[in-house]
């Protein structure tokens, strides 16, 4: 019995909330730990402030139009480095691209991980020599760069690596000025709508490329569970054979295959000379999907041997009449009666396995053959939400909730449409719009009355 739709969206939301949950978590975690309390801090340079730097001292207004500046070159960025992929993908530059990965991987793992995983034994004082800390940093490193696209590495290290480098990102991303951090979050869900939507978008043509190549998208995506084919059990051969019970009561099997059809319809003598025949389906092919004609090579073959026999041997031949009968209930229409029966069934029998094996467009499949994989999430996903709780975190545990909330909402919300849309969707806008509307009616609204009603004693 197959399991109901709600059954299959709520095992595939969980098996993606609970990864986006848990790197929420410990980024708000590091948040608390590692980020410096003092208002002062030093400003990270990164892409997403190349034009402007905030300070303390800035106006309003200079903040939102350096912000704006700031959002709007980190999106022409990204931008062109995502059409320089789809290009490069498109001349099947493919080994190149992961390459250039599990590069990324290392460099990220080991400069910005290795950064927190410092400050981490700082901060708790953990007693570890520094050779101790390269070799281990080193292999956490290695291992990483190679998770991604490697063949034969378990899913759940895939996974964990996956997670691991959103929570290191979206560490980083907390540094920046809060006005270029809400300001980018925006851009970005934007953006995502734009790329993955619009006609000629980048991510959309980078689908579109690996869906008509029937390939992995060569980018860092978190994949809630590996492919699964789930066969109805039917075999991949033909599986018609002739048998041949001779007197010693053994059984010779001979499968037809394409390298004897024209050698099908003919039956040797030497070999049936006092043996008894029978012909029909056998393996995989049912009963009912047999049609043989009164022509058919093997019938008119037996016939004409039994006239020229010497009578020491007796033949039996299966009812074709009989067999028409019944089988015309069930026929549909794909076998010529006036061609060779055993070559169409070849013919006939390929064609079907060749639409059991095919996938549907848009997620769907025949029904012969259900080719199902897990729901994919791009690590910029993890990335901004984490960044948007961890930027949530440095003002107060209720704004959190608050965004925690928004996103998980967003988050069911775009695999309900998954669901029924069957095509890429992006993950960040509605998300990203709960989250910061959220955040800004918890902390101007929500909080000032919370506050005012518990100061003055009416709701404890």
């Amino acid at each position: 019995m197959e399991n109901s739709i709600l059954e299959s969206i709520g095992v595939e939301i969980i098996g993606v909330m609970s990864p986006v949950s848990i790197c929420m978590f410990l980024v708000v975690l590091l948040v608390y730990v590692v980020t410096p309390n003092t208002p002062n801090s030093a400003v990270i340079q990164t892409a997403a402030n190349l034009v402007y730097l905030e300070a303390p001292t800035d106006t309003t207004t200079q903040k939102i139009e350096g912000s704006l500046l700031n959002a709007l070159v980190f999106i022409i960025l990204i931008s062109l480095v995502t059409f320089l992929m789809v290009l490069l993908y498109y001349y099947n530059c493919t080994n190149f691209l992961k390459y250039y990965m599990r590069f990324s991987t290392f460099i990220v793992l080991g400069s910005m991980g290795g950064s927190i995983f410092l400050s981490i034994i700082q901060h708790f004082s953990i007693p570890v020599d520094s050779i101790t800390c390269m070799i281990l940093l080193f292999n956490f490193t290695i291992v990483g760069a190679l998770s991604g696209f490697s063949q034969g590495i378990p899913i759940f290290l895939r996974q964990g690596y996956m997670v691991l480098l959103g929570i290191i990102v979206a560490a980083w991303f907390t540094k920046l000025p809060e006005w270029t951090t809400w300001t980018l979050l925006v851009a970005l869900a934007l953006y995502d709508l734009v790329a993955v939507l619009a006609p000629g978008g980048p991510l959309k043509l980078l689908v579109e490329l690996a869906q008509s190549r029937e390939e992995e998208l060569p980018a860092l995506i978190y994949e809630s569970r590996p492919t699964i084919n789930q066969a109805n059990g039917r075999g991949g051969s033909l599986g018609l054979l002739v048998t041949g019970a001779t007197a010693s009561s053994s059984v010779e099997l001979q499968p037809i295959t394409r390298s004897n059809e024209g050698n099908q319809g003919r039956v040797s003598p030497q070999n049936y000379s006092a043996s008894d025949y029978s012909t029909g389906g056998v393996g995989n092919v049912p009963t009912n999907e047999i049609e043989i004609e009164e022509t058919s090579p093997l019938v008119g073959n037996f016939r004409e041997r039994q006239s020229t026999s010497s009578g020491s041997s007796e033949f039996s031949t299966i009812d074709v009449d009989r067999l028409r009968a019944r089988n015309l209930e069930n026929r549909d229409g794909e076998i010529s009666e006036e061609a060779s029966p055993l070559v169409d069934l070849i013919n006939l029998e390929n064609e079907r396995e060749r639409r059991r094996n095919a996938v549907v467009g848009g997620g769907g499949v025949e029904s012969e053959s259900i080719l199902t994989a897990g729901i994919k999430l791009g690590l910029g996903d993890f990335i901004f939400y984490s960044v948007l709780v961890g930027r949530a975190a440095m003002y107060d545990l209720m704004t959190v909730y608050a965004c925690y909330l928004g996103i998980i909402s967003g988050l069911g919300c775009t695999l309900l449409l998954l669901s029924v849309c069957q095509k890429a969707l992006p993950a960040l806008p509605i998300s990203i719009t709960l989250g910061v509307v959220f955040y800004f009616c918890t902390r101007l609204i929500m909080e000032p009355f919370l506050v005012g009603t518990s100061t003055n004693l009416m709701m404890f």
